[in-house]
């Protein structure tokens, strides 16, 4: 709606309460002035009584007509009952002025108050005002000149003037009041239109920030999810070293309830041994500095567990805080023992592999010369016994060096008969040698002896590898216990 629209629209509708509202007080005041005829003129006063009563009925009318009447918010309809609300209150004082002085009576007062009271305050044009308030004063002046002798002057004169300046002074209200009125309207259009315009802004930023808040609600549920269904743990730590917030694989790697590290200082968690440097790494990282480091830490049973961490610095809301993130590596640092163990093994087994090689060579000397003493040379009886513990002791050694050999894996794996129990013995012989002397070893055979089929140098392996991990095992000292029974397999 333009703004011209809008004032007239809103002139109409205020023309036409307070019109109606006129109305409605002119034929009440119409009647009550009843009472000051009968003390002024109480010889006019059934006449002006009917006067009045008519004037009133025609305005109730009127004031029903403007009140109700489909055509109440049309201008011209306004316009034609004000105009006739005013012809008809003016012709009955005129009516009055003639019947009690004329050009002398004091009801000319009725003109004023009609001209200053009743089209004074109803918001209409300056121009209609003009041309009302003209045809009032011809209503009040023409009959006068023609059915009244002016034989006071004066008096006629005053009346005129007075009349003449309530008409400009009516006019002149009007014009001052109807300028106020269009700029209040104006101003009430400005701040209407504002407040739309304000409304629609209110709206478009209640819809961003919902959608805003949305997006943030939604990036937030990511964030969360992603935070707690991490497969590292992480922690956020403060620049004390205490926790702020922990996700869940945390929690599960030390064995806590969220609850219970909330506010505990990382320190706690971490071994003895690592406390000269837990300080030393924070102060790092909130210098900016990104630290990858490994932290043996405590579970909730007491356990040890060895964590690979990331950490770095953040910023939230001008405050620093030290994220870190934990991966369980206790089942990695063993398996790379066991490979570092495997591979000293390997090391190990080439090692005696070369040795024990040389040896045989040197022991392949020593058993040849021996066998040519005993054959080509005359030795006495006790010489020959000493050259022949030299050839028996030489080939043990022999026996020996192949099982080192085998050990090392240098000799090609053949399948062969074999008593399982003489296999036994010769490994604890050879295995007598690198056992401690707090550790027992019992040995109980089964009554058969099992002969069986296999390679005896794999066979021998495993049985040094059980006794080795047994050895270790038992750092304290111990007892291993070998036993062996028969067990029959039903084919199914």
């Amino acid at each position: 709606m333009q703004k011209e629209e809008y004032i007239r629209h809103e002139i109409i509708k205020l023309t036409q309460s307070l019109g109606a509202l006129l109305l409605l007080i002119g034929a009440a005041i119409n009647v009550s002035l009843s009472l000051l005829d009968y003390f002024v003129v109480p010889e006019h006063f059934s006449q002006f009584f009917i006067y009045r009563i008519v004037a009133a009925t025609l305005l109730m009318g009127m004031h029903f007509a403007f009140k109700n009447n489909k055509y109440r918010t049309n201008s011209i309809f306004q316009s034609s009952i004000i105009i006739a609300a005013t012809l008809t209150t003016a012709i009955m004082i005129e009516l009055m002025i003639l019947a009690f002085g004329g050009h002398q009576s004091s009801y000319y007062a009725g003109m004023i108050i009609l001209i200053v009271f009743l089209l004074g305050f109803l918001p209409i044009s300056a121009k209609m005002i003009a041309a009302v308030n003209g045809t009032v004063y011809c209503i009040y002046l023409f009959p006068i000149l023609f059915f009244d002798s002016i034989t006071n002057m004066k008096i006629f004169i005053n009346n005129n003037t007075f009349l003449i300046a309530a008409i400009i002074g009516s006019i002149g209200w009007r014009y001052v009041n109807q300028k106020l009125l269009i700029n209040k309207l104006s101003l009430e259009y400005d701040l209407s239109q504002d407040k739309e315009q304000l409304e629609m802004y209110s709206h478009k930023l209640e819809d961003l920030v919902e959608e805003r808040t949305k997006e943030l609600s939604v990036s937030e549920k990511w964030h969360r999810f992603i935070f707690d269904n991490a497969t590292d743990g992480i922690m956020v730590l403060d620049k004390s070293g205490n926790i702020i917030n922990v996700n869940k694989k945390a929690c599960e790697i030390h064995g806590f309830e969220r609850d219970a590290l909330l506010g505990v200082n990382i320190e706690i968690l971490e071994v003895r041994e690592n406390e000269h440097v837990s300080d030393e790494r924070i102060s790092k990282i909130l210098e900016g500095e990104s630290l990858i480091y490994e932290a043996t830490h405590y579970k909730k049973n007491g356990e040890r567990i060895l964590l690979e961490v990331s950490a770095n610095r953040i910023e939230i809301e001008g405050e620093l805080y030290i994220q870190a993130f934990y991966r369980d590596i206790t089942e990695k640092k063993k398996i790379q023992e066991q490979l570092m163990h495997s591979q000293k093994m390997d090391s190990v087994g080439v090692l005696a592999g070369g040795i024990a090689h040389n040896f045989n060579n040197i022991l392949t000397a020593i058993l040849g010369n021996a066998e040519l003493l005993l054959e080509h040379s005359d030795l006495a009886d006790s010489a020959k016994k000493r050259v022949q513990s030299i050839e028996v002791s030489s080939r043990k050694a022999g026996v020996m060096v192949s099982k080192l050999l085998s050990f090392a894996r240098k000799d090609s794996h053949e399948i062969l008969p074999l008593n399982l129990h003489d296999l036994i013995q010769d490994s604890l012989k050879l295995f007598e040698g690198v056992l401690d002397k707090r550790i027992g070893i019992k040995v109980k055979f089964c009554e058969n002896n099992p002969i069986i089929e296999g390679d005896p140098n794999q066979i021998e392996q495993i049985i040094m590898n059980l006794m080795v991990n047994a050895r270790d095992a038992m750092p304290s000292g111990g007892l291993i216990s070998i036993i062996t029974n028969v067990i029959e397999f039903s084919e199914n």
